[in-house]
């Protein structure tokens, strides 16, 4: 055996779908294997591997591991002269195995190897060659000089940043994403430490890779795209606290007692000049905006008031200076207030309740106007100007802004995303028909063809003109069909076009699913058929709202309602089930072949099968049901089947 490549998932199914689909074609010139090693996933993985992926070796652990130690249950189960761990969320080139394996098979003194990374955008991806973490380079980084200084060779030794990054290298450190090691160098060197739960584990390795006389290699004469963050929120302070905690055990594990000590207290620093930068960053998102309104009111007032005076009373000292200390900045305090309650401080910018809050403020002064003594009533038309002075200019204000393109002021604009669909006219007909039972909202610009051979409907150009089409019809999203484009070739157009703002997704064959990424900081966009309103947050809170009211109004009358049921220690255990979370009142309907398309949800007491108990549901039926609870999910419709099937509710 060649290559055993290991992929770990946790609940990244429809990427690892994409994934699997580029490593059957890298890998079938070659005697491979691949072997899946699932952490508990609760999205269908299972399914979607039993169904899909049927000769893929597959290990599906009851609980959630970790990282290292899946790695290593695939690593002990493979056969191969060489070792791959992929990530789920990745996608190789058609010739990346060929490339790498045939680069280690004539260096028999590198032990490890790792290749260029792209994002979704076709952004070179940092973290695809790293140095070793010592305590200062560490530091460097934790502190934010390497990037200040990233052509330094003192300061940007985290990522190397001062090596080419279409060079090969001799590196330190190999990123887990893509780290392809000689099986010898592992028995020599021995598997993944399983101290590290998340993150530290492929420095660890990849440090006693070099401990053991190899070499580590960054080869990025093949590229691959790796949708970074869709399981981690990278910016979140957990975060932090997880991998800086993760590079503590490296230290204590690999140096000396005093370094160890060193770094130790440098991360410990640094977490708590993150979580220092990340509150100071919220608090001032938080209150940035209306101390410029603010000012801006403040400002208005400051201007008209002496105008006023003078073309009423022929003076601009008329009012005493506790108007301006005192009195303005309430009616200041008022719009503000009035902005806050009305929602128009969220975001994206709505007008329209900016608007609306203002007019509230304005109320609420006039009616505190009229309600005062009459020595603080100082003149209503300074206030009727003053608040067309906050209308205009807050709303100038942003709009200025919005056209600034500052990201914190981008307005509320309700505009379809424009697509263009490359691909072959059969394949991008079937994408366009699940952008349409999507709900997103979405306009189509057309069909790129590959060549001028396939012309269908709807033809805006050639793939060859990729970067002309995005431009003249200002294109928004790009869709790749992976049934007719290699991987390779995507890769390639995404990297010749990343000076343009446009975003790209990727639809495999076969599948209801098109995956996207926008940037290393986010998870990656996904559009999946009949998916989108049960998975909503909003629905969820509400189905589980009316687990737990149904699950207390059954408790209050089990006394009563108990003498109905034949099973009646289950009733009892349903109740407690729910209430729990452990159950929901209503789910799908078991024993379909559907799940793997549809959004995870407890199981279910009863299903939406039980509104038609009368009729004989064939399994087409009970995948249609499936969907359509899926997709127009009400939570009315969980009370009409709880009060229709509640002779059922002792069902096991």
């Amino acid at each position: 055996m060649e290559l055993s490549i290991i992929i770990v998932n946790y609940n990244v199914k429809h990427f690892l779908e994409q994934c699997l689909h580029s490593v059957q074609k890298a890998s079938k010139n070659m005697a491979s294997e691949i072997i899946v090693v699932d952490n508990n996933s609760v999205d269908g993985s299972a399914q979607l591997i039993r169904e899909k992926f049927p000769d893929i070796q597959f290990i599906q652990n009851i609980e959630n591991v970790g990282f290292s130690k899946a790695n290593n249950q695939g690593i002990k189960l493979s056969e191969g002269k060489y070792i791959l761990l992929l990530n789920p969320d990745t996608v190789v080139e058609e010739d990346t195995f060929e490339k790498v394996l045939s680069y280690m098979d004539t260096h028999t003194d590198v032990g490890g190897l790792g290749v260029k990374m792209i994002d979704g955008k076709g952004t070179f991806l940092p973290e695809s060659k790293r140095g070793l973490p010592t305590p200062w380079v560490a530091f460097y980084k934790m502190f934010g000089l390497s990037k200040l200084f990233p052509k330094s060779k003192k300061f940007g030794k985290y990522h190397l940043s001062y090596l080419n990054e279409n060079e090969i290298h001799e590196v330190d450190v190999l990123a887990g994403a893509f780290m392809l090691m000689r099986k010898s160098a592992l028995d020599k060197v021995g598997l993944l430490d399983e101290t590290f739960f998340m993150y530290g584990e492929d420095i660890d390795l990849s440090y006693r890779i070099q401990l053991g006389g190899y070499k580590n290699i960054y080869f990025p004469e093949t590229t691959i795209i790796h949708y970074k963050g869709e399981s981690t929120k990278k910016g979140s302070l957990n975060y932090v606290k997880v991998f800086y905690n993760a590079m503590i055990i490296f230290a204590k594990k690999h140096f000396p007692g005093g370094k160890a000590g060193i770094f130790a207290l440098l991360i410990q620093m640094a977490i708590y000049f993150r979580a220092l930068i990340s509150i100071s960053r919220r608090i001032f998102e938080k209150v940035y905006l209306p101390v410029l309104d603010g000012l801006l009111i403040f400002a208005g007032f400051t201007f008209i008031t002496p105008i006023w005076e003078n073309l009423r009373f022929n003076t601009i000292t008329y009012y005493p200076p506790e108007f301006l200390q005192m009195v303005v900045p309430a009616y200041s305090l008022f719009f503000l207030l009035g902005i806050l309650f009305s929602g128009g401080y969220k975001k994206p910018v709505d007008l329209y309740k900016i608007a609306r809050g203002i007019l509230w403020g304005l109320i609420s002064i006039l009616l505190v106007y009229s309600l005062v003594d009459e020595k603080y009533r100082f003149s209503r038309a300074l206030i009727l100007l003053g608040s067309l002075w906050t209308w205009f200019s807050l709303l100038l204000f942003r709009l200025i802004f919005h056209w600034l393109k500052v990201k914190s002021f981008r307005l509320d604009i309700k505009r379809s995303r424009k697509i263009a669909i490359v691909g072959h006219s059969k394949e991008a007909g079937r994408v366009k028909q699940i952008l349409e039972k999507t709900q997103i909202e979405s306009e189509l610009a057309g069909f790129i063809a590959l060549d001028k051979t396939d012309r269908g409907e709807n033809y805006i150009g050639e793939l060859n003109q990729l970067h002309e089409i995005i431009r003249i019809n200002r294109i928004d999203e790009i869709i790749f069909c992976a049934e007719n484009l290699s991987s390779a070739e995507i890769i390639k157009a995404m990297l010749a076009l990343t000076q343009l703002d446009v975003d790209y997704k990727i639809a495999p064959p076969e599948s209801i699913s098109i995956i996207g990424s926008n940037s290393i900081h986010t998870a990656g966009d996904l559009y999946v058929v009949n998916m989108n309103a049960i998975s909503k947050a909003g629905n969820k809170r509400k189905k589980r709202l009316l687990d737990i009211e149904f699950a207390l109004l059954f408790l209050l009358v089990s006394p009563l309602l108990i003498w109905f049921f034949k099973q009646k220690g289950n009733f009892g255990t349903n109740i407690f089930g729910v209430l729990s979370g452990k159950k929901s009142w209503i789910g799908y309907i078991p024993e379909t072949e559907t799940f793997e398309t549809l959004p995870a949800i407890k199981n279910g007491i009863l299903h939406p099968g039980d509104l038609f108990s009368e009729i004989n549901l064939d399994k087409e039926k009970m995948a249609q049901l499936n969907m359509l609870y899926a997709r127009n999910y009400r939570a009315l419709t969980d009370a009409e089947i709880l009060l229709k099937a509640w002779k059922n509710l002792d069902r096991k």
